[in-house]
């Protein structure tokens, strides 16, 4: 028998009784018709730790506010298929072009990645706690009117968010790749990419690392694949769930996410929104090393950071855990119980080896200091 973490107390923590108390503002003061919490990852690689402890706790938060609460809840998964699969220098410009996964791979292999590497896991922790969810390629909700309609109304208020979404140079990077055929190459910071945006449509103008000057125009209902930068991304999906005056979406993120979304915030606030119309948010808690960074399965894969001392292969590729998916579901189920049994405990980071430690062993009490 393993005892609980011992967790040091923070002036959050201190304020809530539960983990989930930090959702009770949005719900008690005007309680919606149901709760959406909205996880996204980035489908470049296989599944880590850190993806499984945020997608875990996802879906543990959700069964908990339901039980509290008593309002319908869902867990939304977007899989972001936007991250770059190539990236080359341009020897004529200089100019760094990528391919995103998308346009390399193409919507439906990438969706039977999902299926193969992500949707199981998704399976076993919604038929253990009873919580529905839903599967979204960003290709598609890219292609969405709503999402479209509701890129054109932030970007008519572009310069007075600007500076928020891209502090380093004031331009927020929107990325169409060329549709040609077999192309789908993108300047990666859009240096030549220009905007003009009309009442129902954009027109953009860029250029094409084989083909050249192009021009693609976007509207709700057509156009070219509408990448934006990560911050921008944000924004606009953020606005697009706001949308639903019935529906209360959380952004839920890992705790690396806790200063960028200082800045999409302030971005929303400089396009209008205020007060409560800005979105709820519930910050996971990030895996680190023993430095204290998080644990990033590319600089060890790179050879530039190494496998911190208590973790394990499998902390990196989650295909490689000892042992059957329903024990990998059941152990990160428990892990989650005790992680949400005290706002101590929750909001805070963990080594990787605390979290295998906390999955394979049983708990039975609490302590916090």
């Amino acid at each position: 028998m393993t005892a609980y973490p011992v967790s040091p107390n923070t002036v959050l923590a201190n304020a809530l009784g539960r983990a989930e108390d930090v959702l009770a503002p949005r719900i008690r003061t005007a309680p919606p018709e149901r709760i959406v919490f909205m996880v996204g990852t980035q489908i470049n690689g296989v599944p880590h730790l850190g993806t499984s402890l945020v997608q875990s706790l996802t879906f543990a938060t959700a069964a908990r506010v339901r039980q509290r609460f008593g309002i319908p809840v869902e867990v939304a998964f977007g899989a972001l298929d936007n991250a770059p699969h190539e990236v080359v220098v341009d020897s004529g410009s200089g100019h760094r072009y990528q391919r995103a996964y998308a346009q390399a791979l193409g919507e439906d292999v990438l969706a039977d990645q999902v299926d193969v590497l992500y949707r199981p896991l998704f399976v076993a922790l919604s038929e253990r706690l009873s919580v529905p969810y839903s599967i979204e390629m960003y290709s598609r909700q890219q292609a969405d009117g709503h999402f479209r309609r509701t890129w054109l109304r932030a970007h008519r208020r572009i310069d007075a968010a600007r500076w928020w979404l891209d502090p380093a140079h004031g331009t927020p990077h929107v990325r169409v790749p060329c549709s040609k055929p077999g192309c789908g190459w993108a300047e990666k910071y859009a240096e030549r990419t220009r905007i003009l945006v009309g009442d129902e449509h954009a027109v953009v103008h860029a250029v094409c690392l084989h083909h050249g000057p192009y021009e693609i125009v976007i509207a709700p209902d057509s156009g070219g694949y509408l990448d934006l930068a990560t911050l921008y991304r944000n924004l606009v999906k953020e606005l697009a769930a706001g949308a639903d005056r019935g529906c209360l979406s959380v952004m839920v993120k890992g705790g690396d996410w806790v200063f960028g979304s200082t800045l999409v915030d302030n971005a929303l606030t400089a396009i209008g929104l205020v007060g409560a119309q800005l979105p709820a948010r519930l910050f996971c808690p990030q895996v680190v090393t023993d430095t204290g960074a998080k644990l990033s399965k590319s600089l060890i894969r790179e050879g530039r950071a190494s496998l911190p001392e208590g973790a394990a292969p499998w902390m990196l590729d989650t295909r490689e855990w000892p042992g059957s998916l329903s024990e990998y579901a059941d152990g990160l189920l428990g892990m989650t119980e005790v992680v949400l049994s005290d706002p101590r405990h929750f909001f805070r980071s963990y080594s990787a080896g605390e979290i295998g430690r906390l999955m394979s062993a049983p708990t039975r009490r609490t302590t916090t200091s």
